[in-house]
């Protein structure tokens, strides 16, 4: 080490700031844009790429699906009984898996304590016939979940802080963080206003998604002792101070606020939130992705707003069009917005995001993520079925061209609106599956539960 900051360093330096930005519009697609190929996975739900297989969260476990040929993917494994031999088993409600090399984590129940609250490891070394090689029950349950270099990261939702949990990846946890390490005043806010909704972890980094309380970075290099290196957004725990619980429930589920996905490029440099919302007839609607300049680290900058797709109802109860998972790779954005479909940007100029590709049919899909598999040849996204019926019997896994495309022109496609201020989300619909059924059907007692998306 020379004695200079290291980027860890400078993060920790870091505070929230006003930040300001251009916004990329919405588009229905282009004309004679197909997918490549799909491949039926009832329950589908979280997919991750690891070489030639796709990893699938199916509620009721997991499949592996072989895309070496992108134009017949195949599903050559599926486990439809994990930790079947444990009281209370199998696992339920999983809607989370995440891999790392040759191990897959698999986790639930997604919404609200089950009979059985616990993790599981396999070996895929062999996609085609993954080993279980450890299982770990927890007194939480498991919305989502991150694995990398060995270790488990859980998103610990007990109503109160929702720390990280992060444990060696077979039986022991080693560290936590969690709001209250931040701000105690957290401890007085309704749940529903801060679950932990989602972790990614890059370079000893943990992103940590917190809904109406914002975005954390967290530094995991030690594991056994996580520390805040920065709240890149949102508010103090004081802004909500005296909301009851009928407001909390309300707010929880309309913008602005409800960062419900966050992940970085490959060299950390470009940092997307996504947010996750609804409407009603009077106020709100679906959100979009926020794109973050971290290059310089001690000076964020909000860069554009990827807006969501539009929606001709944009309540808990229509056409979801909201953002959900997506990736970055390779100088692109691949996201998922329901019911509005895939769409594939460029984002080599993160003020100016430019949309190469997108494909919507509202009627029959709709999409949980989009994932990178060979950039420039294809990728692939997760389909829960046809919004309207919910069993879950229709999902699919597509998989969609992606043309090694020419440089990016210097100006914006049409549906790019570049530099300036913020473009507010369009008050249009997205009809989804997320906190406000929870809330509804769960109450505060169990808010920490909310997320069913």
């Amino acid at each position: 080490m020379d004695g200079s900051p290291t980027r860890r360093d400078v993060l920790r330096g870091l505070g929230a700031a006003a930040l300001a930005g251009g916004a990329v519009g919405s588009a229905a697609g282009q004309q004679g844009y197909e997918p490549l190929g799909s491949v039926g996975v009832p329950g589908a739900k979280e997919a991750v790429v690891e070489g030639e297989h796709a990893f699938l969260a199916t509620e009721d476990g997991f499949a592996v699906v072989d895309i070496g040929d992108p134009a017949d993917p195949s599903v050559v494994h599926e486990n439809r009984a994990v930790l079947a031999d444990r009281e209370g088993g199998p696992l339920g409600d999983i809607q989370d898996v995440k891999v790392d090399g040759d191990r897959l984590l698999v986790a639930g129940p997604a919404n609200g304590a089950g009979e059985l609250n616990a993790f599981a490891l396999f070996d895929v070394s062999d996609p085609a016939a993954p080993e279980q090689v450890g299982a770990v029950e927890t007194e939480f349950f498991h919305h989502n979940v991150f694995l990398r270099d060995g270790y488990a990261y859980l998103a610990g939702n007990d109503g109160d802080g929702n720390p990280l949990v992060v444990y060696d990846g077979t039986t022991e946890e080693l560290g936590r963080w969690g709001l209250l390490d931040a701000d105690e005043g957290w401890g007085a806010v309704p749940a529903p206003l801060k679950t932990l909704h989602d972790i990614y972890v890059q370079d000893g980094v943990a992103y940590l998604a917190y809904w109406d309380a914002g975005t954390y970075l967290v530094d995991v290099s030690d594991p056994a002792a996580p520390a805040l290196l920065t709240k890149l957004r949102g508010p103090e725990a004081s802004a909500f101070e005296g909301m009851d619980d009928s407001a909390a429930r309300r707010e929880s589920f309309l913008p602005p606020g409800n960062d419900h996905y966050v992940t970085v490029s490959e060299d950390a440099t470009l940092l997307g939130v996504g947010m996750e919302s609804w409407g009603t007839d009077e106020e709100g609607g679906p959100s979009g992705i926020d794109l973050y300049d971290v290059a310089d680290p001690t000076a964020p900058e909000k860069a554009a707003t990827v807006e969501p797709p539009p929606t001709d109802d944009p309540t808990f109860g229509g056409t979801w069009t909201t953002a959900h998972n997506f990736e970055f790779a390779a100088g692109r954005l691949y996201a998922a917005w329901y019911a509005g479909g895939v769409r594939l940007l460029d984002v080599t100029d993160p003020a100016a995001p430019e949309e190469l590709r997108a494909w919507r049919d509202s009627e029959s899909t709709s999409f949980w993520t989009a994932q990178a598999a060979r950039p420039g040849e294809f990728f692939v996204a997760s389909s829960r079925g046809d919004p309207s019926e919910g069993s879950g019997e229709d999902a699919r896994l597509f998989t969609f061209p992606e043309p090694d495309l020419p440089a990016r022109t210097t100006t914006p496609s049409p549906t790019t609106t570049g530099g300036g201020a913020d473009i507010e989300p369009q008050p249009v619909s997205t009809p989804g599956f997320g906190v406000a059924a929870a809330l509804g059907a769960l109450g505060l007692g169990a808010a920490s539960r909310l997320l069913r998306d």
